[in-house]
């Protein structure tokens, strides 16, 4: 497949180093729920501009969710099973619009060897599920296609020193830089920045263009303005 192989150069040459962790996929995934968009989210397929790489801070979707160990949240968040930093979101396609691909094709449940071997970059199998449903069927009828396109940009993307940025205030613009620093080919303009309602960093978005090579973000996926404090909180035991 095209975009497939795209994949496989984009990034390049920065070093494949994605945030590490110790995370051990347990030997039975939990089978995820069939997802189907609801009705204000309709079936949309517009010829594919771009791509998001959209990748969430661990720690902040952990402080912010409800139980840490109950069964949606468990595996992320709990330390029992490794413990995460950046995992990975999605793999989005983007047009030059907001009205962006999705819910392109119905979605089968997603594989549990597949659903193993990705826990670990996204750990959780209904976010796995939900995206394969919504933004892969968009891009490969096969659902282990999409995650390995996923998963070699993923892992491609260097992570700047979030100890550090955790330690001192920062804005948007301050975690752009920081990201753009550290891999070779990308400027801040390239990186969007996500926040929750509390200034908290929690996704950072790297913009792509048609064959998966980093390019200017659109104004609509930008995300906070440079000018935006941002507060990061740190992973567990810094």
């Amino acid at each position: 497949m095209r975009w497939l192989s795209a994949a496989v150069l984009a990034l390049t040459p920065v070093a494949a180093q994605a945030q590490a962790t110790a995370c051990s996929a347990p030997d039975r995934i939990p089978v995820p729920r069939l997802e189907r968009p609801a009705r204000d989210e309709p079936v949309r397929k517009p010829p594919t501009t771009g791509y998001l790489l959209s990748m969430s801070w661990s720690p902040q979707h952990c402080a912010d969710v409800r139980n840490p160990k109950d069964a949606r949240d468990r595996f992320q968040c709990s330390g029992e099973s490794g413990r995460f930093g950046w995992v990975l979101h999605g793999l989005w396609p983007e047009t030059d619009t907001k009205d962006y691909p999705q819910w392109c094709r119905p979605a089968k449940i997603v594989p549990q060897p597949v659903l193993k071997k990705h826990m670990c970059m996204t750990p959780s199998a209904q976010l796995l599920q939900h995206e394969w449903a919504k933004h892969g069927t968009c891009m490969s009828p096969h659902p282990a296609a999409y995650f390995a396109a996923a998963s070699k940009l993923f892992r491609a993307v260097r992570f700047p020193d979030m100890k550090a940025l955790s330690a001192a205030p920062q804005t948007a613009g301050s975690i752009r830089r920081a990201f753009a620093a550290r891999n070779k080919g990308v400027t801040a303009a390239m990186v969007a920045v996500s926040t929750n309602r509390d200034g908290w960093l929690d996704e950072v978005r790297l913009c792509l263009g048609p064959r998966m090579r980093p390019r200017t973000c659109k104004p609509f996926q930008v995300g906070a303005p440079d000018s935006k404090p941002v507060r990061v909180t740190p992973m567990p035991g810094d």
